[in-house]
């Protein structure tokens, strides 16, 4: 982790920069104490997830389509 302070930075901000991009983080001092962190963003894309990630882990029942009963129906709609 690279330190410098406010005067250093404000100087060649455009070569800090090309370094917090190379994936180097930077702490900013000033009187000593670290007052600020740049660091490299994640990225923000996300991973495609693999086909079949729960394959065998639960069955699907003959009658997950069918239509529900008579009182559950009621329940949903506040009979």
């Amino acid at each position: 982790m690279l330190t410098v302070t406010i005067d250093e930075i404000q100087q060649n901000l455009s070569s800090y920069l090309c370094k917090v991009a190379a994936g180097e983080s930077i702490i900013i001092m000033q009187a000593g104490k670290p007052i600020a962190e740049i660091k490299p963003v994640s990225p923000t894309y996300q991973q495609i997830r693999p086909y079949g990630l729960c394959a065998g882990e639960f069955i699907v029942p003959d009658d997950f389509d069918s239509p529900l009963p008579e009182e559950i129906l009621n329940s949903f709609e506040g009979k």
